[in-house]
């Protein structure tokens, strides 16, 4: 088991909107396709900044996920083209992590 947090950028003054969108609409229709969203936050330390965390089973369960969710119809007409236009993409940072065996996260 493993999670992905994943850090973004917004588009400069759009945090807010961002954050709407993504609860709104991001997260409800990942989680509808099967995704595990665990947390997000806003960077008390960065205006812009957004973090997400998502877990994982495994790698197979991933590749699953990632194609249920960004394969999908609605999100490449529909939820991608907004997420592209209120997030600086190349600012992106994802990390995949495992916790230790005395994580609460385990």
């Amino acid at each position: 088991m493993y999670y992905e947090i994943r850090r973004y950028r917004a588009q400069p003054g759009r945090r807010e909107e961002w954050v709407r969108y993504m609860e709104d609409v991001v997260i409800p229709f990942q989680a509808s396709r099967g995704m595990d969203v665990t947390a997000s936050f806003v960077d008390a330390e960065d205006e812009d900044g957004y973090v997400w965390i998502r877990r994982f089973e495994d790698e197979a369960q991933s590749e699953a996920l990632y194609a249920a969710v960004y394969e999908h119809d609605r999100w490449k007409n529909e939820i991608g083209p907004v997420v592209y236009d209120l997030l600086i993409p190349e600012k992106s940072v994802i990390t995949r992590v495992v916790p230790t065996p005395a994580s609460p996260l385990r």
